[in-house]
């Protein structure tokens, strides 16, 4: 027999806002939190069979919600770098009723002034992540840099998802103060 069970009919009135302040958190826009919680409900109920009851129906809820909140940023982030192409209608006599395709800038087309630009506040950024604690910087350089997920960073530094996260705002805002005193002059 399972050690929990599931009932959906209590999930909005027992968990909603315990998801909503864990999202809220993660994404830091109410109406994207809205939508993760509410594609979390639904993945629920739809995958309510696989629940094992090993776990706590909230554990459950809130690794379905990491799940959704992962894929939004996967979404987000594979959406950058692709020309964004507008449509807009020439009303000009001469050319009345044609669609003309603008092109906008392509974010990648870099000048040589560009180029060096972001080598130096590649210097700047490396230069300060030099400045912190080995820890600190080991685990922003993995989560930031290299794009590895929690769980890995977490197995690999034999430390808690919450450590991570505090370790990541500290080290966010040594590297903003370090920036600021460095960089922004």
């Amino acid at each position: 027999m399972p050690k929990h069970q599931i009932d959906p009919n209590n999930w909005v009135k027992l968990y909603s806002d315990y998801l909503f302040n864990y999202t809220i958190t993660r994404v830091n826009d109410r109406e994207i939190a809205q939508d993760l919680i509410s594609e979390t409900f639904l993945a629920g109920l739809k995958s309510m069979k696989n629940f094992k009851g090993e776990a706590s129906e909230r554990t459950w809820l809130i690794s379905i919600l990491k799940r959704k909140i992962i894929d939004h940023y996967r979404k987000i982030n594979s959406n950058k770098g692709k020309a964004e192409v507008r449509m807009t209608y020439n009303s000009d006599t001469d050319t009345e009723g044609d669609w003309l395709e603008e092109r906008v800038a392509d974010t990648n087309d870099k000048t040589a002034e560009d180029n060096l630009v972001n080598s130096e506040l590649g210097d700047a950024i490396y230069n300060c992540l030099g400045k912190l604690p080995e820890k600190q910087a080991d685990v922003f350089k993995m989560k930031t840099i290299l794009g590895y997920d929690t769980e890995t960073i977490c197995n690999d530094l034999e430390i808690t998802a919450s450590n991570l996260w505090v370790i990541i705002h500290r080290a966010r805002t040594a590297l903003a103060e370090c920036m600021q005193d460095n960089w922004y002059k």
